[in-house]
Protein backbone atom coordinates (compact mmCIF):
# COMPACT_ATOMS: atom_id res chain seq x y z
CA UNK A 1 0.00 0.00 0.00
CA UNK A 2 1.28 3.43 -0.94
CA UNK A 3 1.34 6.25 1.59
CA UNK A 4 1.97 10.00 1.59
CA UNK A 5 3.95 11.87 4.22
CA UNK A 6 1.95 14.43 6.17
CA UNK A 7 4.82 16.87 5.60
CA UNK A 8 4.20 16.61 1.85
CA UNK A 9 0.51 17.39 2.32
CA UNK A 10 1.35 20.47 4.40
CA UNK A 11 3.79 21.74 1.78
CA UNK A 12 1.50 21.01 -1.17
CA UNK A 13 -1.58 22.65 0.36
CA UNK A 14 0.36 25.47 2.11
CA UNK A 15 -1.17 24.58 5.47
CA UNK A 16 -0.41 26.43 8.69
CA UNK A 17 0.87 24.10 11.39
CA UNK A 18 -0.71 25.07 14.71
CA UNK A 19 1.34 22.43 16.54
CA UNK A 20 4.87 23.10 15.19
CA UNK A 21 6.66 21.45 18.12
CA UNK A 22 4.97 18.12 17.42
CA UNK A 23 7.12 15.59 15.54
CA UNK A 24 5.21 14.69 12.36
CA UNK A 25 8.01 13.07 10.35
CA UNK A 26 6.60 9.56 10.83
CA UNK A 27 2.95 10.39 10.17
CA UNK A 28 1.75 9.05 6.82
CA UNK A 29 -1.60 9.16 5.04
CA UNK A 30 -2.92 5.98 3.43
CA UNK A 31 -6.47 6.99 2.46
CA UNK A 32 -7.25 9.37 -0.44
CA UNK A 33 -10.62 10.38 0.99
CA UNK A 34 -11.19 12.92 3.78
CA UNK A 35 -13.80 13.11 6.51
CA UNK A 36 -15.87 15.89 8.08
CA UNK A 37 -16.34 14.48 11.61
CA UNK A 38 -19.79 15.93 12.35
CA UNK A 39 -21.23 12.61 13.58
CA UNK A 40 -18.06 11.78 15.48
CA UNK A 41 -18.15 15.10 17.34
CA UNK A 42 -21.72 14.17 18.33
CA UNK A 43 -20.46 10.87 19.74
CA UNK A 44 -21.25 8.43 16.90
CA UNK A 45 -18.13 6.45 15.93
CA UNK A 46 -19.62 3.42 14.16
CA UNK A 47 -17.95 2.82 10.76
CA UNK A 48 -15.52 5.67 11.48
CA UNK A 49 -12.42 5.55 9.25
CA UNK A 50 -9.68 6.96 11.47
CA UNK A 51 -7.06 6.82 8.69
CA UNK A 52 -8.62 9.75 6.84
CA UNK A 53 -7.66 13.41 7.14
CA UNK A 54 -10.25 15.10 9.40
CA UNK A 55 -11.61 18.44 8.20
CA UNK A 56 -13.39 20.98 10.43
CA UNK A 57 -15.60 23.51 8.65
CA UNK A 58 -18.12 26.13 9.73
CA UNK A 59 -20.79 23.56 10.61
CA UNK A 60 -18.53 21.50 12.88
CA UNK A 61 -17.07 24.63 14.47
CA UNK A 62 -20.53 26.10 15.15
CA UNK A 63 -21.58 22.83 16.79
CA UNK A 64 -18.51 22.82 19.05
CA UNK A 65 -19.08 26.45 20.00
CA UNK A 66 -22.67 25.69 20.89
CA UNK A 67 -21.62 22.83 23.17
CA UNK A 68 -19.18 24.99 25.14
CA UNK A 69 -15.43 24.72 25.70
CA UNK A 70 -15.41 21.76 28.11
CA UNK A 71 -17.72 19.67 25.91
CA UNK A 72 -15.74 20.77 22.84
CA UNK A 73 -12.46 19.51 24.32
CA UNK A 74 -14.10 16.26 25.36
CA UNK A 75 -15.54 15.59 21.88
CA UNK A 76 -12.34 16.55 20.05
CA UNK A 77 -10.33 14.49 22.54
CA UNK A 78 -12.40 11.40 21.74
CA UNK A 79 -11.74 12.02 18.05
CA UNK A 80 -8.00 12.32 18.67
CA UNK A 81 -8.00 9.07 20.65
CA UNK A 82 -8.52 7.26 17.36
CA UNK A 83 -5.07 8.49 16.25
CA UNK A 84 -6.24 10.29 13.14
CA UNK A 85 -3.44 11.57 10.83
CA UNK A 86 -4.33 15.22 11.44
CA UNK A 87 -7.18 17.70 11.94
CA UNK A 88 -7.48 20.60 9.50
CA UNK A 89 -9.47 23.75 10.32
CA UNK A 90 -10.71 25.55 7.18
CA UNK A 91 -11.61 29.22 6.59
CA UNK A 92 -8.93 30.28 9.11
CA UNK A 93 -11.18 29.17 11.97
CA UNK A 94 -9.54 30.18 15.27
CA UNK A 95 -7.98 27.33 17.24
CA UNK A 96 -8.04 27.83 21.02
CA UNK A 97 -4.97 27.39 23.20
CA UNK A 98 -6.76 24.67 25.15
CA UNK A 99 -7.35 22.66 21.98
CA UNK A 100 -3.72 23.07 20.92
CA UNK A 101 -2.59 21.89 24.34
CA UNK A 102 -4.88 18.86 23.98
CA UNK A 103 -3.40 18.15 20.55
CA UNK A 104 0.10 18.09 22.02
CA UNK A 105 -1.05 15.69 24.73
CA UNK A 106 -2.69 13.34 22.22
CA UNK A 107 0.09 13.70 19.63
CA UNK A 108 -2.29 14.76 16.84
CA UNK A 109 -1.23 17.58 14.47
CA UNK A 110 -3.66 20.49 14.13
CA UNK A 111 -3.46 22.38 10.84
CA UNK A 112 -5.25 25.37 9.36
CA UNK A 113 -6.03 26.81 5.93
CA UNK A 114 -7.78 29.88 4.57
CA UNK A 115 -9.53 27.85 1.84
CA UNK A 116 -13.23 27.11 2.02
CA UNK A 117 -14.12 23.64 3.25
CA UNK A 118 -15.50 22.34 -0.04
CA UNK A 119 -12.64 23.63 -2.21
CA UNK A 120 -10.01 22.35 0.24
CA UNK A 121 -11.58 18.88 0.39
CA UNK A 122 -11.83 18.67 -3.41
CA UNK A 123 -8.21 19.73 -3.85
CA UNK A 124 -6.90 17.33 -1.21
CA UNK A 125 -8.90 14.36 -2.55
CA UNK A 126 -7.73 15.03 -6.11
CA UNK A 127 -4.07 15.26 -5.05
CA UNK A 128 -4.20 12.24 -2.74
CA UNK A 129 -5.90 10.08 -5.38
CA UNK A 130 -2.98 10.74 -7.71
CA UNK A 131 -0.31 10.22 -5.05
CA UNK A 132 -1.92 7.03 -3.68
CA UNK A 133 -3.02 5.60 -7.03
CA UNK A 134 -2.14 1.98 -7.94
CA UNK A 135 0.95 1.96 -10.13
CA UNK A 136 3.25 -0.23 -12.17
CA UNK A 137 6.44 0.28 -14.18
CA UNK A 138 6.46 -0.80 -17.84
CA UNK A 139 9.39 -1.09 -20.25
CA UNK A 140 8.59 1.32 -23.07
CA UNK A 141 8.60 4.92 -24.26
CA UNK A 142 5.92 7.54 -23.58
CA UNK A 143 5.59 10.58 -25.85
CA UNK A 144 3.11 13.41 -26.22
CA UNK A 145 2.04 13.60 -29.89
CA UNK A 146 -0.45 16.37 -30.73
CA UNK A 147 -1.64 16.27 -27.12
CA UNK A 148 -2.28 12.51 -27.15
CA UNK A 149 -0.16 10.30 -24.91
CA UNK A 150 1.30 7.44 -26.96
CA UNK A 151 2.94 4.53 -25.13
CA UNK A 152 5.36 2.75 -27.48
CA UNK A 153 6.05 -0.87 -26.53
CA UNK A 154 8.20 -3.58 -28.06
CA UNK A 155 11.17 -5.85 -27.57
CA UNK A 156 14.47 -4.35 -26.50
CA UNK A 157 16.37 -2.90 -29.46
CA UNK A 158 13.39 -2.82 -31.84
CA UNK A 159 13.58 0.98 -32.26
CA UNK A 160 11.33 2.57 -29.61
CA UNK A 161 13.86 5.21 -28.57
CA UNK A 162 14.76 6.00 -32.19
CA UNK A 163 11.07 6.55 -32.98
CA UNK A 164 10.76 8.83 -29.95
CA UNK A 165 13.83 10.81 -31.01
CA UNK A 166 12.39 11.38 -34.49
CA UNK A 167 9.09 12.52 -32.93
CA UNK A 168 10.99 14.97 -30.72
CA UNK A 169 12.75 16.41 -33.80
CA UNK A 170 9.31 16.86 -35.38
CA UNK A 171 8.17 19.02 -32.45
CA UNK A 172 6.60 16.50 -30.08
CA UNK A 173 7.52 15.91 -26.44
CA UNK A 174 9.23 13.12 -24.52
CA UNK A 175 7.73 11.98 -21.21
CA UNK A 176 9.68 8.81 -20.42
CA UNK A 177 12.18 6.48 -22.07
CA UNK A 178 12.99 2.87 -21.14
CA UNK A 179 10.94 2.81 -17.89
CA UNK A 180 7.45 4.32 -17.70
CA UNK A 181 5.78 4.67 -14.30
CA UNK A 182 2.00 4.38 -14.75
CA UNK A 183 -0.59 5.45 -12.16
CA UNK A 184 -4.29 4.63 -12.28
CA UNK A 185 -5.93 7.87 -11.12
CA UNK A 186 -9.44 6.82 -12.17
CA UNK A 187 -11.29 4.07 -14.03
CA UNK A 188 -10.81 6.07 -17.23
CA UNK A 189 -7.38 7.66 -16.80
CA UNK A 190 -3.83 6.34 -16.63
CA UNK A 191 -1.05 8.86 -16.00
CA UNK A 192 2.49 8.10 -17.12
CA UNK A 193 5.71 9.66 -15.88
CA UNK A 194 9.42 8.95 -15.76
CA UNK A 195 11.53 7.85 -12.78
CA UNK A 196 13.54 10.78 -11.45
CA UNK A 197 16.86 9.16 -12.30
CA UNK A 198 16.08 8.78 -16.05
CA UNK A 199 13.88 11.85 -16.58
CA UNK A 200 14.60 13.67 -19.89
CA UNK A 201 17.21 11.08 -20.93
CA UNK A 202 17.12 8.76 -23.96
CA UNK A 203 19.38 5.76 -24.56
CA UNK A 204 20.45 5.25 -28.17
CA UNK A 205 22.37 2.08 -28.95
CA UNK A 206 25.74 2.92 -30.48
CA UNK A 207 25.66 6.51 -29.18
CA UNK A 208 24.78 6.20 -25.50
CA UNK A 209 22.75 8.49 -23.24
CA UNK A 210 21.57 11.86 -24.53
CA UNK A 211 19.86 14.65 -22.60
CA UNK A 212 16.77 15.62 -24.61
CA UNK A 213 16.06 18.73 -22.54
CA UNK A 214 19.57 20.08 -23.10
CA UNK A 215 19.80 19.20 -26.81
CA UNK A 216 16.31 20.18 -27.99
CA UNK A 217 15.13 22.64 -25.33
CA UNK A 218 12.62 22.63 -22.50
CA UNK A 219 9.68 22.54 -24.95
CA UNK A 220 10.73 19.02 -26.04
CA UNK A 221 10.02 17.34 -22.70
CA UNK A 222 7.05 16.86 -20.37
CA UNK A 223 6.87 15.43 -16.85
CA UNK A 224 3.48 13.69 -16.93
CA UNK A 225 0.99 12.66 -19.60
CA UNK A 226 -2.29 10.76 -19.74
CA UNK A 227 -1.93 7.55 -21.77
CA UNK A 228 -4.45 7.53 -24.63
CA UNK A 229 -2.98 5.09 -27.15
CA UNK A 230 -0.59 2.14 -27.22
CA UNK A 231 1.59 1.28 -30.21
CA UNK A 232 3.27 -2.13 -30.06
CA UNK A 233 6.25 -2.53 -32.37
CA UNK A 234 7.02 -6.05 -33.54
CA UNK A 235 9.22 -7.76 -36.12
CA UNK A 236 7.54 -8.29 -39.49
CA UNK A 237 6.19 -11.82 -39.84
CA UNK A 238 5.04 -12.68 -43.35
CA UNK A 239 2.99 -15.57 -41.97
CA UNK A 240 0.92 -13.30 -39.76
CA UNK A 241 -2.22 -11.49 -40.86
CA UNK A 242 -2.17 -7.82 -39.88
CA UNK A 243 -5.22 -5.59 -39.57
CA UNK A 244 -5.49 -3.45 -42.73
CA UNK A 245 -8.82 -1.71 -42.13
CA UNK A 246 -8.98 -0.99 -38.41
CA UNK A 247 -12.77 -1.25 -38.17
CA UNK A 248 -12.62 -3.15 -34.89
CA UNK A 249 -10.55 -1.56 -32.12
CA UNK A 250 -7.92 -3.63 -30.33
CA UNK A 251 -7.28 -2.99 -26.64
CA UNK A 252 -4.60 -3.63 -24.05
CA UNK A 253 -5.42 -3.73 -20.35
CA UNK A 254 -3.21 -1.92 -17.84
CA UNK A 255 -4.20 -1.80 -14.16
CA UNK A 256 -7.74 -2.75 -15.15
CA UNK A 257 -8.09 0.09 -17.70
CA UNK A 258 -8.52 -0.72 -21.40
CA UNK A 259 -6.38 1.35 -23.76
CA UNK A 260 -6.69 1.37 -27.56
CA UNK A 261 -3.76 -0.56 -29.01
CA UNK A 262 -2.19 -0.94 -32.48
CA UNK A 263 0.38 -3.56 -33.50
CA UNK A 264 2.86 -2.12 -36.01
CA UNK A 265 5.08 -4.54 -37.97
CA UNK A 266 8.63 -3.25 -38.46
CA UNK A 267 10.27 -3.42 -41.89
CA UNK A 268 13.13 -1.40 -43.42
CA UNK A 269 11.91 1.88 -44.82
CA UNK A 270 8.89 2.34 -42.56
CA UNK A 271 8.87 5.77 -40.93
CA UNK A 272 7.73 5.08 -37.38
CA UNK A 273 7.43 8.76 -36.46
CA UNK A 274 4.92 9.45 -39.24
CA UNK A 275 3.01 6.29 -38.30
CA UNK A 276 2.79 7.47 -34.67
CA UNK A 277 1.63 10.92 -35.78
CA UNK A 278 -1.02 9.42 -38.05
CA UNK A 279 -2.20 7.11 -35.26
CA UNK A 280 -2.54 10.07 -32.88
CA UNK A 281 -4.52 12.16 -35.38
CA UNK A 282 -6.73 9.20 -36.31
CA UNK A 283 -7.41 8.51 -32.63
CA UNK A 284 -8.39 12.16 -32.10
CA UNK A 285 -10.72 12.00 -35.12
CA UNK A 286 -12.46 8.97 -33.64
CA UNK A 287 -12.92 10.80 -30.34
CA UNK A 288 -14.54 13.63 -32.30
CA UNK A 289 -16.94 11.19 -34.00
CA UNK A 290 -15.26 10.52 -37.35
CA UNK A 291 -14.03 7.00 -38.15
CA UNK A 292 -12.22 6.79 -41.50
CA UNK A 293 -12.39 2.98 -41.63
CA UNK A 294 -16.13 3.01 -40.97
CA UNK A 295 -16.62 5.75 -43.57
CA UNK A 296 -14.83 3.67 -46.20
CA UNK A 297 -16.85 0.60 -45.22
CA UNK A 298 -20.08 2.59 -45.62
CA UNK A 299 -18.99 3.82 -49.06
CA UNK A 300 -18.20 0.29 -50.23
CA UNK A 301 -21.50 -1.01 -48.85
CA UNK A 302 -23.50 1.76 -50.51
CA UNK A 303 -21.72 1.21 -53.83
CA UNK A 304 -22.44 -2.51 -53.62
CA UNK A 305 -26.13 -1.81 -52.93
CA UNK A 306 -26.34 0.61 -55.86
CA UNK A 307 -24.67 -1.93 -58.20
CA UNK A 308 -27.02 -4.67 -57.05
CA UNK A 309 -30.12 -2.50 -57.53
CA UNK A 310 -28.95 -1.49 -61.00
CA UNK A 311 -28.47 -5.12 -62.05
CA UNK A 312 -31.98 -6.06 -60.92
CA UNK A 313 -33.51 -3.03 -62.64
Amino acid sequence: MYTVELVSLIEKMSLENCTPELNIDNIRIAQPDVNRPALQLAGFFDHFDSERVQVIGNVEYAYLQQKGESSCLENVGRLMDYKVPCIVFCRNIPVSECLIKLAYEKGIPVLRTSKTTSSFMAEVIRWLKVELAPRITIHGVLVDVYGEGILILGESGIGKSEAALELIKRGHRLVADDAVEIKKVSDDTLIGTSPDITRHFIELRGIGIIDVKTLFGVESVKNTQAINLIIKLEEWNKEKQYDRLGIEEQYMEILGNRIVSHSIPIRPGRNLAIICESAAVNYRQKKMGYNAAQEMYNRVTNRFKQTTETEYD
